[in-house]
């Protein structure tokens, strides 16, 4: 058995004209826009999608968007984390309707729960669930991780069909791919594109990066070039994808990542640069910024993301 979720999901960013409400055609122009570069799948209502800070009238809103526009070209994947359960369930079924392929779960983030809490969580929410369920690792976050004994737990459900790890930590995930062995059907992705590389040569199938919403060919043929082994070409677009990190240094707190990103987008004329509260976009000097770094790094990526 191989695992269907490979290659490049990028974590779609939100694209926001106001406080509650989507850009639908900046919406529309992002999904075509990492559809050329040749991704694999899309995952909405993540952390780079601003998921949590969203009214659940605008999730609801942004998964029925999403699914309408992608058309079942790639597999489309819902971030469902939250603190009440309920509404995780509730997010899912709208999921579900619209024609997502799958869920993905951090695990709560406000009080932090145990180990023994949290794998009696997933045993009581994925029966209430009507889609298959990726595990999000996001200690930084949610305060808690997804310990390998709760990840051999979740193996033994088959409902449960794979991990993102976002945990930056090379030695967890090198663990968990020891664990593949008893799921060979589960996929594992990185989120730190920086560690694409060495996830993929390491064994792991593709990643979540949030890069790819602005290069997704860049991040595609990154992967591809490690998993066929290609080191002198995963090297050297590993050092293209470190200088997108520029991006991410525009700014002076944690929010800069997505705030890049979406500047990036912005400039790039694909969509709106609002943020969800209580952050804000760019000002003009940082906008000055993003597009000095977007110019060098168009020209090296050969007019990839050219609007």
């Amino acid at each position: 058995m191989t695992n269907t979720y490979q290659g490049i999901i990028p974590p779609l960013v939100t694209p926001l004209t106001g406080r509650d409400a989507l850009d639908v055609a900046g919406l529309e122009r992002l999904i075509e826009h990492v559809l050329a570069g040749g991704v694999s799948g899309i995952f909405i209502l993540g952390t780079t999608g601003e998921g949590p800070s969203l009214s659940y009238r605008l999730r609801r809103e942004l998964i029925e968007r999403t699914c309408q526009f992608v058309r079942q070209r790639v597999r489309v994947l819902v971030g469902i984390t939250d603190t009440a359960f309920v509404e995780s369930v509730n997010v899912a079924q709208w999921a579900a309707e619209a024609g997502a392929d799958a869920v993905v779960l951090a695990p709560p983030y406000y009080l932090p729960e145990g180990q023994p809490e949290l794998r009696e969580y997933l045993d009581c929410l994925v029966p209430e669930l009507p889609l298959p369920l990726f595990l999000y690792n996001m200690p930084a976050l949610t305060k808690v991780q997804y310990e390998l004994d709760t990840l051999r737990h979740a193996m033994d459900n088959p409902r449960i069909i794979g991990l993102k790890d976002s945990s930056g930590n090379m030695i967890y995930f090198h663990r968990v791919i020891g664990l593949l062995k008893h799921r060979p059907d589960w996929a594992l992705l990185v989120g730190p594109e920086e560690l694409l590389s060495d996830a993929v040569f390491a064994g792991g199938h593709g990643g979540v990066n949030g890069g790819a919403n602005i290069f997704p060919r860049l991040y595609v043929d990154l992967f591809e070039a490690a998993r066929a082994g290609d080191i002198a070409r995963a090297r050297e677009l590993h050092a293209q994808v470190m200088r997108v990190g520029g991006l991410y240094g525009v700014g002076r707190h944690p929010s800069a990542i997505i705030k890049g990103i979406k500047c990036a987008l912005s400039v790039l004329g694909i969509c709106d640069d609002f943020m969800a509260e209580p952050f804000h976009r760019f000002l003009k000097p940082e906008r000055e910024k993003v597009k000095m770094l977007l110019a060098g790094m168009k020209t090296e990526s050969r007019g990839e993301v050219s609007a």
